[in-house]
């Protein structure tokens, strides 16, 4: 196994992230969302054998951060991910890590952030245990792990919750972050639409509105007159579950 660095001008013949299809629904989104972020000080790292990428690492200055923290000086770990699952359990994963925490002392940065959860989308809070993360903070279903390296502020969470009641009607608010987005999307605007139901669709553009996002997972919010539904990507049959008994549950008690 090898770590391959990705940039802009290699990630055609790499790929981008989990995805290297280049007719996948996302790829062309999620390669545009990375150049424009690479500027930012993005990185991402492809765990690579003789044939395939096995494993992935997405990190970028905290200030840069596409989850709802606030960690000035910190590097942030957006994504780590180990694919298929017979790769998982062989310290792939602290491979990357490691990676990320020699690239935050090269910065002489204060240390490394990561959100971790038991649910879906996001790396167990035990891999980064092993590899000498702390806890610092809790919410819902997610955990605020830090690696220091200096002494200084500790990171934390934005409060995501302030930030939902705004989103009236059924909205989803999502980013191009994950290449999976897009198919998604799609998916949910014509299964609200099958359902005659109107999807209001907010794409975040920039960090600073991700870290604003309704959700501890940030890229990914479904809401229904400012309660959050989901924070992380389901499948239109999910959806439609979602569409025939939560949503007119609560229209029963308007």
């Amino acid at each position: 196994m090898r770590i391959i660095n990705v940039k802009p001008e290699n990630a055609a013949e790499l790929g981008i992230a989990c995805v290297k299809n280049q007719k996948h629904e996302g790829f062309g989104k999620k390669r545009d969302w990375f150049k424009k972020r690479f500027r930012e000080g993005l990185r991402l790292q492809l765990l690579h054998d003789t044939e395939a990428a096995s494993g992935m690492i997405e990190y970028v200055p905290a200030e840069f951060a596409w989850r709802p923290v606030h960690a000035p000086g910190y590097m942030f770990i957006q994504c780590i991910w180990v694919y298929p699952k017979k790769n998982q359990g062989k310290d792939y994963g602290s491979s990357l890590i490691q990676t990320c925490i020699s690239d935050a002392k090269q910065a002489r940065l204060n240390g490394v952030v990561a959100f971790a959860s038991d649910g879906p989308w996001l790396a167990d809070r035990r891999l980064f245990e092993n590899n000498g993360f702390k806890l610092v903070d809790s919410k819902g279903r997610f955990d605020l792990m830090v690696y220091p390296l200096k002494k200084a502020a500790k990171p934390e969470f934005v409060d995501w919750e302030k930030n939902q009641k705004k989103y009236q009607g059924l909205n989803l608010v999502y980013a191009a972050q994950c290449p999976y987005i897009a198919k998604v999307v799609e998916e949910l605007v014509q299964t609200a639409k099958a359902n005659d139901y109107e999807l209001k669709l907010t794409e975040l553009k920039t960090a600073r509105q991700a870290q604003n996002a309704p959700s501890g997972y940030g890229t990914f919010s479904l809401l229904y007159n400012g309660r959050l539904l989901e924070d992380h990507y389901i499948s239109k049959t999910r959806f439609k579950n979602i569409l025939t008994r939560e949503i007119n549950r609560f229209a029963d008690l308007r």
